[in-house]
């Protein structure tokens, strides 16, 4: 498990669109999830490259996330989607906690056959964690799974 900043950090497993930045990563997402916003995937490719690349460096410090969701508002105002819809912010989501692995991630492990114990989980931050319960989520393709186990567990 290497130390990582959540903040800003693609995944190996998200190369093919890193930089291009033709799907939303995991990093935007769990801010996103932070600040309780809504962006849908037609939101994102309608924004500019620098739009993106700004999304994915901003900082996920609580004072920094709270004018991010003012920024988002304002970039997607105009959008033919309408602006970014506000949902409730996490709190207590499974990704949050360091305590307990979340038993949808716990039984994706089992299944591929893969060790995942409390010890593994408490050591992960919370983007690595967040990364594996989006992708394990009951209804989600599993595309990147595996390789998210094998990233965030080596």
């Amino acid at each position: 498990m290497t130390q990582i900043t959540p903040a800003n950090h693609c995944f190996a497993f998200e190369q093919d669109f890193v930089g291009n930045w033709r799907c939303i990563p995991l990093c935007v997402r769990r801010k996103l999830d932070l600040i309780g916003m809504k962006l849908k995937l037609n939101h994102w490719l309608a924004m500019s490259q620098e739009q993106r690349q700004q999304l994915v460096d901003w900082d996920d410090k609580p004072q920094a996330l709270e004018s991010l969701a003012a920024h988002c508002r304002s970039l997607t105002r105009e959008m033919a989607d309408g602006e970014a819809k506000a949902l409730p912010p996490a709190s207590g989501e499974p990704w949050q906690i360091s305590s307990a692995v979340a038993e949808h991630v716990e039984q994706a492990a089992q299944i591929r056959q893969i060790n995942l114990n409390l010890g593994q989980w408490s050591q992960l931050n919370e983007l690595e964690r967040f990364a594996l319960c989006k992708l394990a989520r009951p209804g989600h393709d599993h595309h990147n799974l595996e390789a998210a186990f094998s990233e965030v567990l080596s």
